[in-house]
């Protein structure tokens, strides 16, 4: 029997919960409720899962406000509807059906529900809504984010509301249709508490809510207000009054009869001063102004608020701190002046300061009183000082006055100096009792104090330094210390822990990598049994003696990547705790025993010389990803995938079927995966090597932060909206934005509240120019970005919009959002450029920054990384670090391992895409030269550079082999054979030239574009080589070796040629005609078509044809006469050679006949010289040159 359906009005509470529904009586149509969230056609299953009575059956559901509406009638929309309230009820998953959710009533007679939806996306949707549903209180109602324009009427079948969230909707404080319940009418609710009327953009303050006594939580923030009216003073009960991201600059005296109001919120105002009132709250103990337009802080308006402990003044444009005739004030304990525009800092007045943040800003020297100092936050002035001082002294005079100030400090308890200048840290400073952490990473210390006495230090952190060696007594007086990180360093030995088989030692985790250290190290490593975590990659190891492991019994993760292991130790199998062993990029041959450990989770081998997988008859239960890439010799048999196919994440390589056409990969990539602390996957990658079927690629990552669905979705989504868009438009700025901003609408209810970091690289040319430059696109928004590695240097490719860029802090400002102390957009995202967060619009926006750049020789690879890793290693470090790796995994690989040495605890992806661009595809016209030879691990491209020549001079083309030839009259005619076939090679985009000069002396052109002479006539022939009908192997009797561009089969020659062009600017430019086919790109000559321009236009093409069945590149449907191809080959005139058809004909190709070979020869001897009496005349006059000269040989 179904649960009846219930009269608002009940008394139970069942219906209190139902007050909310808009709901009353029998549904006559289910889409027109106003409260309707989701619905669609499920399977659906009432009662115990387990009773073979219960079966699926197709039906509507609906979630609409607090309940679960299921269609009594199959496959309808209408009918009888059985109602299951949810608050206070449950909604889990059902593990033995896919994507089947279980809901359940509150209350003794409780019904279940299950349903079983589609795909995964709507299986998310339903669970995040409905799990919201169940946790609601019958006291406390969530419409936030619901689009309300008014109040809804059933909103007030209940007055005994306590909790009431309007936040982020289109709240009016008169709606125009006059039956709308405005706002007016929430003096109502005589019992409520707490009110959140933020982000509703009112304009006006809602006096209604002065009306109700038992309000003590207020939010108002985000609403455009300019003023609070003086009413606001009888809510006598008000403890908190949020008032943030409004246009306030002033607040009413009023508010000092609100005796109990204890924290008041005005950050992210138009306030250029601290209200006077606020001396009067004395119930206050915090300053909340961060986000204003102060200039200047006046102590003496602090001095009189004694009641102040903690003052936040966050992002203001605080220049200077005015204290005359300040003592000290006493009262203030914590003081935050992050990211304004100090460049000195005096807090001596502050003499009970115990935190103090001052990161951010421009500091030349900062005084501090540090008696009572706890922690002390001063990154990221080094820079600063260094950008306005143009000194590096200054900069460390200035923290090394800030690390004697604070080595007295008896309360002193965390100090951060990272990402400064300092060279030297005082020995003093590790003598001080209560500091408990020290951060001094991104330095340039050369060393640490020698001698150390007993130290209390818990957590010290000193990595990317220039550190040679460590204290030779570190280990031994820090008996506190549990974190050591000193990767990045220069280390070569580590300093022993013990002196005897005792030890003291209570470090747990280790961060060694990218060091120097070699085998004589891992003996020290026992002196630390309590070591948990150990971080070794990227040394010098080639061996780990499996006495030494046995001894670390507590281990339990460990990262040895990057060594020259051939073998990780069978005592690994001590480690019980052992949940991760990453091994990768090594020389392991044997599988390690691993899979014996019962709590392993993860284990890396890719990147290795294995051969073969040994396994027990059972996999460790929790075993959740097992990487095998990379092991070109692994081979698994049909059992072994069977098993390890059951594992969560197993990855192989996948056999290759290669490029069917046998040329020469442009790119390749490489990229890999890893879950954070949290044992969660929420990042992703995406690549496409042949997108769209095309010579195309399309790459991708993805960061949710913290949720998994938003990168899945992306993923999924993201390449067949690109290749929609590309349908639409070419231009890569516009095809971007389009995808971004479409990707936005398709997050759909998943991008309400979550959203996610994105980066896409697309690689294009222009597909009516096959030999065309190929052109990288990027864009990106969030921290996902890109990074090109050219002439080994970085190239940026993408932007981060955080708080820290002016243009975007100012936009943020403008639209009044609130910026939290962790930095972060309304606490929710850090970046302002994200998909999804629609609640957020449009402070946060998903328009991405879109950058493209023409591919050269000199570009090695490029890398694509997630938030993860940019947090912890710059882009100048990462290409640093892989640039001489040559496989693209074991790179990505080695990015990701060194980020999480470096400290990063959050998902990872990183994505390297290696390049091999070569100079035939690649013009550098526009670079006003010819850029030097690629470095780096790809071959170098042979360059050639034309220098200066006489106007009348002839250009000299170089050919695709780098080497500039032409036909000479050392060949022989004779050497010409019957058959000739004309092949071309990548065209570049055609730019113009100027027409008016008739030379241009000392220009550099790129092999495809040479320098062309308006005023010369330039035959480009190619290194074109002609074999005698006496010679079997292509040779001439006085050869001895085989003439290159020659590629010979019996009596048949197969000639590599050469076509270039030179750019002119003309009103039309003109397309080369290529024909794409198995056998090649053919290039072919017609007549010229009326309307075509005649100046100086050359096409460009040179690659090698391949063969057909008679020997020939060009295709063999017909024979055509010589002559009669040259009567009709188009005329030369002026500066020009010949127009190319807009279109290949069949019909224009040739073959050379055997019977005209002796025409050819004359042909061939008349042109040689005339050749000859050009050179000796010194001058080219074109209009004595015969017609026939002119023709596609």
């Amino acid at each position: 029997p179904r649960p009846p359906l219930m009269s608002p009005l009940a008394g139970d509470s069942a219906t209190c919960l139902d007050a909310f529904v808009s709901i009353s009586g029998k549904p006559h149509s289910t889409g027109s409720s106003e409260r309707i969230q989701l619905s669609g056609m499920y399977n659906v299953r009432k009662g115990k899962i387990h009773l073979p009575v219960n079966r699926w059956t197709r039906r509507q559901a609906i979630l609409c406000g607090t309940c679960l509406i299921v269609s009594s009638v199959k496959e309808s929309q209408t009918g009888k509807m059985h109602v299951l309230p949810l608050i206070g009820g449950k909604v889990e998953e059902v593990k033995k059906h896919q994507h089947c959710l279980a809901f359940s009533s509150s209350g003794p007679q409780s019904q279940t529900y299950y349903i079983c939806f589609d795909n995964f996306t709507e299986y998310l949707r339903w669970l995040r809504q409905a799990s919201k549903v169940a946790s609601q209180r019958i006291s406390s109602v969530d419409l936030s984010c619901c689009s309300l324009e008014h109040l809804p009427a059933n909103l007030f079948y209940s007055q005994d509301l306590t909790h009431l969230n309007l936040k982020q909707n289109f709240l009016r404080l008169n709606p125009s249709p006059s039956t709308s319940r405005a706002l007016s009418e929430l003096q109502r609710f005589t019992k409520l508490k707490s009110l959140n009327l933020s982000n509703n953009n009112l304009g006006d303050f809602p006096l209604a809510v002065c009306s109700i006594p038992t309000l003590t939580e207020l939010n108002v923030s985000c609403n455009s207000l300019r003023s609070i009216p003086a009413a606001v003073g009888e809510m006598h009960n008000l403890q908190t009054f949020l008032l943030d991201g409004n246009f306030l600059q002033s607040l009413p005296d009023e508010l000092e009869h609100i005796h109990q109001l204890s924290y008041v919120s005005l950050s992210f105002n138009e306030f250029t001063d601290i209200p006077g009132v606020l001396e009067k709250l004395t119930a206050m103990d915090k300053l909340c102004m961060s986000g204003n337009c102060m200039d200047t802080l006046n102590l003496q308006v602090l001095k009189r608020m004694p009641h102040i402990k903690h003052v936040d003044l966050r992002l203001n444009s605080i220049r200077r701190l005015e204290a005359e005739e300040i003592d000290f004030l006493h009262h203030v304990t914590q003081l935050d002046l992050r990211d304004n525009k100090l460049g000195e800092l005096d807090a001596t007045v502050f003499n009970n300061v115990e935190v103090l943040h001052c990161e951010r800003n421009q500091l030349v020297t900062l005084k501090i009183s540090g008696y009572f100092l706890k922690a002390l936050y001063a990154s990221c002035n080094g820079e600063c000082q260094l950008w306005y001082c143009h000194c590096t002294w200054l900069s460390v005079r200035c923290f090394w006055s800030v690390v004697h100030w604070v080595c007295d400090s008896r309360k002193l308890e965390v100090l951060d100096v990272g990402h400064n200048q300092i060279r030297e840290l005082p020995a003093r400073l590790f003598y001080n009792s209560s500091l408990r952490k020290l951060l001094a990473g991104h330095n340039m210390l050369a060393r640490l104090p020698d001698r150390l006495e007993r130290t209390q230090v818990e957590v010290l952190d000193v990595q990317h330094n220039q550190l040679l060696e460590l204290p030779s007594n570190l280990l031994l007086k820090a008996d506190s210390l549990r974190f050591l990180n000193a990767s990045a360093n220069k280390l070569e030995m580590l300093p022993p822990a013990t002196l005897s088989e005792e030890t003291h030692s209570i470090l747990q985790e280790l961060y060694l990598t990218n060091n120097n250290l070699t085998d004589k190290c891992v003996p020290l490593l026992t002196g630390h049994p309590h070591l948990k975590i150990l971080h070794m990659a990227y040394n010098r190891l080639q061996s780990f003696p499996a006495s030494k492991m046995a001894k670390l019994e507590e281990l339990e993760e460990i990262d040895i990547s990057g060594n020259k292991l051939k073998a990780i130790p069978t005592t690994i199998m001590n480690c019980r705790r052992m949940h991760t062993v990453i091994a990768h990029s090594n020389c392991i041959e044997v599988f390690p025993e691993v899979m014996q450990l019962s709590e392993i989770k993860c284990v890396d081998l890719s990147c290795n010389e294995l051969s073969e997988v040994t396994l027990p008859e059972n996999l460790p239960p929790k075993l959740q990803e097992l990487d095998l890439t990379g092991n070109p010799r692994l081979a698994l048999d049909h059992k072994t995938l069977e098993l390890l196919n059951n594992i969560r994440c197993f990855k192989i390589d996948q056999p290759s079927a290669g490029d069917a056409s046998g040329a020469p990969a442009v790119w390749s990539h490489g990229y890999t995966e890893a879950s954070g602390v949290k044992n969660k996957l929420c990042v992703a990658a995406l690549s496409a090597n042949n997108f769209c079927d095309n010579r195309e690629a399309l790459y991708g990552v993805f960061d949710g932060d913290r949720n998994v669905e938003v990168p899945y979705l992306l993923q999924c989504t993201m390449s067949d909206i690109l290749a929609e868009e590309l349908q639409k438009t070419k231009n890569e700025e516009e095809y971007m934005i389009n995808t971004f901003i479409v990707m936005q609408r398709k997050l759909g209810t998943a991008g309400q509240k979550l959203g996610g970091s994105a980066v896409l690289c697309h690689i294009k040319h222009d597909p009516m120019d096959p030999g065309g430059c190929f052109t990288l696109t990027s864009a990106n928004v969030g921290k996902c970005q890109t990074v090109l590695c050219r002439n080994g240097k970085p190239l940026p490719l993408s932007r981060c919009y955080v708080m820290s860029c002016e243009e975007e802090l100012k936009r943020i400002k403008q639209h009044k959002a609130i910026i939290t102390e962790d930095g972060k957009v309304n606490g929710v995202t850090d970046s302002t450029r994200i998909l999804g967060y629609t609640f957020l619009h449009p402070s946060v926006v998903p328009r991405p920054h879109v950058q493209s750049i023409t591919l050269t020789p000199q570009d090695e690879f490029f890398i694509l990384g997630s938030k993860g890793l940019w947090d912890s290693l710059s882009m100048d470090e990462a290409v640093e670090a892989v640039r001489n790796v040559p496989d693209a995994l074991a790179a990505a690989k080695k990015l990701c391992t060194l980020a999480q040495s470096y400290g990063c605890n959050d998902s990872i992806s990183a994505v390297v895409v290696q390049l091999n661009v070569t100079e035939d595809s690649f013009c550098c016209c526009e670079l006003n030269g010819v850029p030097p030879p690629s470095p780096g691990i790809f071959p170098q491209s042979v360059n050639v550079v034309i220098k200066d020549r006489p106007a009348d001079a002839l250009g000299m083309p170089s050919s695709s082999s780098g080497m500039a030839s032409e036909i000479s009259s050392e060949i022989s005619t004779s050497e010409m054979s019957s058959e000739v076939g004309s092949t071309a090679s990548d065209e570049p985009p055609q730019v113009a030239m100027n027409e008016s000069s008739p030379a241009y002396p000392g220009e550099q052109r790129c092999m495809l574009h040479p320098v062309c002479l308006s005023n010369s006539f330039q035959r480009q022939l190619s290194s074109a080589t002609f074999s005698s009908a006496f010679s079997d192997n292509g040779l001439d009797s006085d050869d001895e070796e085989p003439i290159e561009g020659v590629f010979t089969n019996g009596s048949r020659v197969e000639v590599e040629v050469d076509i270039h062009c030179s750019r002119a600017k003309e009103k039309q430019l003109l397309q080369v005609p290529v024909e794409a086919s198995d056998e090649g790109i053919v290039i072919s000559a017609n007549e010229d078509e009326p309307g075509l321009p005649r100046k100086a236009e050359y096409s460009a093409m040179g690659t090698i044809g391949r063969r057909r069945g008679n020997g020939s590149v060009a295709p063999h449907e017909r024979s055509h006469n010589l002559i009669e191809v040259a009567t009709d080959a188009p005329l030369r005139k002026t500066g020009g050679y010949f127009a190319a058809p807009a279109q290949p004909d069949p019909d224009d190709q040739f073959i050379i006949p055997p019977e005209l070979e002796e025409e050819v020869k004359e042909i061939m001897k008349q042109h040689q010289e005339q050749q000859q009496q050009q050179q000796q005349q010194k001058q080219y006059p074109m209009d004595h040159l015969a017609d026939y000269y002119d023709t596609p040989l």
